[in-house]
């Protein structure tokens, strides 16, 4: 297990809070994107020897509830879709993946709808999708792409891993996916921006909707930057982190949005057996001098994180936006905001004016939130303090 240093932990700070986008390097602009969002299916990954998301996992924490969202971005010129969560029809996975269903490694709730259900219901034609875009080639990100007509293109990371199954047998793709269509490679070793440290490219041109590169859950991994107003921002940030709680807290966010006394109330049931803060005492935690996220992506053999370090980085790079008060972040699988979401056909633009950011940022220290894993179920005298 990867244990956080103590100078993280008891660090005031990992990067100046910035008070505008502009402190990041973005250009101004007036062109926007409408970001609309659907929670696809409601899953569980099942931590098991062998096989591990984040750590540490408390006793009788193994299952770990998580939302799939995918995003549905309008430009004036086009539609595209960001992600496409699980596909309904698990078993026509590559092998490798079906596998993960059989064993009960995933579960998922039923019941369940394609993406292409959702659009359908609600009005949108697949052929009026342009492009669809994954932030990497995971299976809960990847969706069914032989549902969309050949005019979708898609677009990936220049680092994705496109062998397909049958020719190779482990692979977790398909040709299916690819099949007929065009396949675009984003080459972020030739971008001219970079927002917070993050290569970005500007994918429409006029400052509307940027792709970063946020990689190290998996090679290829990409994040996007959706201008929802001239000053605001969603930045839909993939598999950069799975629970909250890999991004929060630290000095920063707690400057920005302080977390409201109730929450703190709710924050002293954290086990201070698991996790430490200076002034944590008598069996109550603390959640104000806790100076590094609670979580952090799994190092262990089999971890679905395929470079932990790296991945690291790209978290600390993006909680530099979760700390500023024009972008709200907005991960996969994120299940702390499903509550709380407007999800399609409401748009997610008006989130600054609706102050949902402040209203969400610390529900995961909600110990009625799904995201909250913080306190044994079962005990256990394996104790490990992070």
């Amino acid at each position: 297990m990867r244990l956080l240093p103590l100078t993280l932990i008891f660090s005031a700070g990992i990067q100046k809070t910035s008070a505008s986008y502009r402190d990041f390097g973005i250009p101004a602009s007036n062109a926007t994107v409408q970001v609309r969002i659907f929670n696809v299916v409601n899953a569980t990954f099942v931590n098991e020897p062998g096989v591990s998301l984040i750590e540490p996992i408390l006793p009788g924490r193994e299952a770990i509830p998580f939302s799939v969202y995918a995003f549905l971005v309008e430009h004036k010129t086009s539609r595209l879709m960001f992600d496409l969560g699980i596909r309904v029809d698990t078993m026509n996975y590559a092998p490798t993946i079906v596998e993960l269903f059989t064993s009960g490694i995933i579960l998922v709730q039923s019941p369940t709808k394609d993406i292409f259900d959702f659009l359908r219901d609600g009005g949108i034609a697949l052929d009026s999708i342009d492009t669809v875009i994954w932030s990497h080639a995971h299976f809960d990100h990847i969706g069914d792409m032989s549902k969309f007509p050949n005019t979708t293109g898609l677009v990936i990371g220049s680092e994705t891993d496109t062998s397909t199954y049958p020719t190779f047998p482990d692979a977790t793709l398909q040709e299916s996916d690819f099949a007929g269509r065009k396949v675009t490679k984003l080459d972020f070793s030739v971008a001219n921006l970079s927002f917070g440290s993050l290569k970005a490219i500007d994918y429409f041109g006029d400052g509307s909707f940027y792709l970063l590169d946020t990689p190290g859950h998996l090679p290829g991994h990409l994040s996007a930057l959706a201008r929802v107003t001239p000053t605001s921002f969603v930045h839909l940030a993939g598999d950069t982190y799975h629970n909250a709680a890999e991004m929060r807290p630290r000095p920063e966010i707690q400057q920005s949005f302080p977390c409201p006394a109730h929450l703190l109330d709710d924050a002293k049931a954290i086990s201070t057996d698991y996790f430490w803060s200076p002034k944590s005492g008598n069996g109550a935690f603390d959640l104000r001098s806790r100076a590094a996220p609670l979580l952090v992506a799994s190092d262990l053999p089999g971890s679905f994180t395929s470079d932990p370090i790296t991945a690291g980085i790209s978290a600390d790079k993006v909680a530099a936006f979760d700390a500023d008060s024009d972008f709200l972040v907005v991960a996969a699988h994120d299940i702390s905001l499903r509550p709380s979401l407007p999800y399609f056909p409401e748009s997610i633009n008006t989130w600054k004016a609706n102050q949902l950011k402040e209203q969400t940022v610390w529900n995961f220290v909600d110990k009625t939130n799904p995201a909250f894993m913080f306190s044994p179920i079962n005990q256990t005298n394996s104790v490990i303090i992070t």
